[in-house]
């Protein structure tokens, strides 16, 4: 009986499960305030961003900035030529300081979303992206400590 009853429960919390799977990966295919996930299958401009700390304790990418035109898609190659971990969070200024402060709350919280990436030293990684907004848009690595420290950079897509 319990056996019975185990499974009556878990078949009765399935469909809800799989309505919020389906909710959560639907938020990450749509459009934002700073633009969309690009399609892979489409051209592309490479932009290489590096990520790294200096031995006086600064923290960099490079470049810091990128100049976009609206309607561009974009592939970010993220590298971390660094001795520790770095992310590159895309979004709006006022998005990435919400974000910030989560991460003060939350600093092991990782990200493996369409407009972010956590990237550990010596690896790499890519995210594609669309502009199909007009604006200034932030990245940062959200890092606690980070961003202070100098990773906070400017997309200007015109």
């Amino acid at each position: 009986m319990k056996t019975f009853l185990t499974l009556a429960v878990l078949a009765a919390l399935l469909p809800a499960a799989a309505r919020a799977d389906a909710e959560h990966s639907h938020a990450h295919r749509e459009a934002r305030a700073f633009g969309e996930p690009g399609d892979p299958h489409k051209p592309a401009r490479t932009v290489e961003i590096v990520m790294t700390e200096t031995e006086d304790g600064k923290m960099l990418f490079e470049p810091i900035s990128v100049a976009v035109k609206r309607g561009e898609q974009i592939r970010f190659v993220l590298k971390n030529t660094g001795r520790i971990d770095h992310e590159f969070m895309l979004a709006t200024r006022a998005e990435n300081d919400r974000h910030a402060a989560q991460m003060r709350k939350n600093p092991d919280m990782e990200h493996d979303e369409p407009n972010g990436r956590r990237v550990a030293p010596g690896k790499s990684d890519e995210i594609i992206w669309k502009f199909s907004i007009s604006g200034e848009f932030n990245f940062a690595c959200l890092i606690p400590g980070h961003r202070e420290a100098g990773m906070d950079g400017v997309v200007a897509v015109k």
